[in-house]
């Protein structure tokens, strides 16, 4: 069995690289990477606080997502300048959607019921030893 840690290094590597790859191939939505997103900053609040319940790592993290959409309602030069890089982009975002507000709690919903299958021991067996 893995660290708790290792684990969800693991799932942010993973949720990482489906995040990028769901911005190159044709077809796929965009929420789909807002909810990904959402989902990666759930398993990074969970990795640096793993003792934390589930409830207090949802909250901080639906309050992140929400803090960086309404962050794109500022729209001065400077942060602008930093949006438009590629890493800017894809912390901070460029537009504010009220949308994506939905995409971060269904992104942080999915964060839990992995937690709850994470903690039940149903995935023990699909996570690498």
């Amino acid at each position: 069995m893995l660290k708790p840690r290792l684990s969800y290094f693991i799932l942010i590597i993973i949720t990482i690289i489906l995040g990028l790859l769901s911005r190159h191939i044709a077809g796929i939505p965009l929420f789909v990477g807002d909810i990904l997103w959402a989902l990666m900053v759930y398993f990074i609040v969970r990795f640096l606080f793993i003792t934390r319940s589930i409830k207090w790592v949802s909250i901080v993290s639906l309050l992140f997502c929400y803090a960086i959409e309404f962050s794109q309602l500022y729209q001065a030069p400077w942060i602008n300048n930093i949006r438009h890089t590629v890493i800017g982009g894809l912390i901070l975002g460029e537009t504010f959607l009220w949308g994506d507000m939905l995409c971060y709690t269904i992104g942080i919903a999915i964060g839990i019921i992995v937690e709850i299958l994470i903690a039940n021991g149903c995935l023990k067996n699909t996570m690498p030893h």
